[in-house]
């Protein structure tokens, strides 16, 4: 494929989101055009369709075979073919799903395979963000941090569920970490400690998810689109998302992903120690020629 675009370099994207490295990547203009090869047809990009981690009957009766059937095995499965044919042949063919997502997200101004990705990257969230025999309460460190954050459990739940039941049409709610960083250039937090970092919850429209905003590390999300729920509770999202959070919420997901951002946010926080460093060491004079003044005797030599 050739694609004809003049590329430009985002100062948005950051050198490590939510654990993989993106480095400088380099954007397509939104006037940008790919133009494939003639006589390619097969579509050769790698996305496949990751099953949820339990069996599709495995939620019954709190979410039905048929709703799996129907979400997973339509919705979910459009996403992830419409994305294949989407990036086949050009530059994000060889990224991991998730740098397929913060890329096209382009500061808001989104690439054509956004949504696509988007919603494939989150409904493999969301499959594994529940479990037979779910619900319940976290215990451990996640517990913890839900009463420092939020005051108590109860309180928790409320917000998250208002959360969900306010978002207005399609979209997701989430429990995410948020980083002590500010998300603008040349902001440092003056006096950063471990309590800055918090858990919060955050809703996002349509197919949007925090991976596009900087330091904030998914934990938890429940799909509010009505196709997630029409089959078994018609229009009724708060029952729905009840339900979810009671019987449905894997909690052991939830804190093994909690390891997963402390460490994440650990080896970025090193990171930005040695970049700051390396900046700040005085630059080598090797490779610089000496001058050395003319002397008499040089002179001298030349008569």
């Amino acid at each position: 494929m050739n694609c004809l675009s003049t590329p430009s370099t985002s100062a948005f994207l950051p050198r490590q989101t939510q654990g993989f490295s993106l480095g400088t990547f380099k954007l397509w203009k939104k006037e940008s055009r790919c133009i494939r090869k003639a006589g390619r047809i097969k579509i050769t990009a790698k996305f496949e369709l990751k099953p949820p981690p339990y069996p599709l009957n495995g939620l019954e009766p709190i979410m039905s075979q048929e709703t799996l059937e129907y979400h997973w095995g339509k919705h979910h499965r459009t996403y992830v073919d419409n994305l294949n044919r989407q990036i086949d042949g050009t530059d994000l063919d060889e990224k991991s799903l998730e740098n397929v997502v913060v890329i096209s997200y382009n500061k808001g101004d989104f690439l054509p395979a956004f949504n696509n990705a988007a919603q494939a990257w989150n409904h493999d969230f969301f499959w594994e963000s529940m479990k037979p025999g779910g619900g319940g309460k976290p215990s451990g460190d996640l517990l913890k941090l839900i009463k420092r954050d939020f005051g108590s459990f109860e309180n928790f739940l409320d917000e998250f569920k208002t959360t969900a039941s306010t978002q207005f049409g399609s979209g997701w709610t989430w429990l995410a970490y948020k980083e002590s960083k500010l998300d603008v250039g040349n902001a440092v937090n003056p006096l950063p400690s471990d309590e800055d970092k918090k858990l919060v919850v955050v809703k996002t429209p349509n197919a949007v998810n925090p991976l596009v905003w900087n330091y904030y590390h998914p934990l938890l999300t429940i799909d509010v689109w009505e196709h997630a729920y029409y089959i078994d509770f018609q229009n009724q999202r708060s029952d729905y998302i009840s339900v979810f959070m009671d019987k449905l919420v894997s909690w052991d997901s939830v804190s093994s992903r909690l390891e997963q951002a402390k460490a994440r946010i650990v080896e970025r926080e090193k990171e930005a120690e040695r970049n700051k460093r390396d900046e700040q060491k005085p630059r080598s004079s090797e490779g610089i020629p000496e001058i050395y003044p003319d002397s008499d005797a040089d002179l001298g030599a030349d008569e």
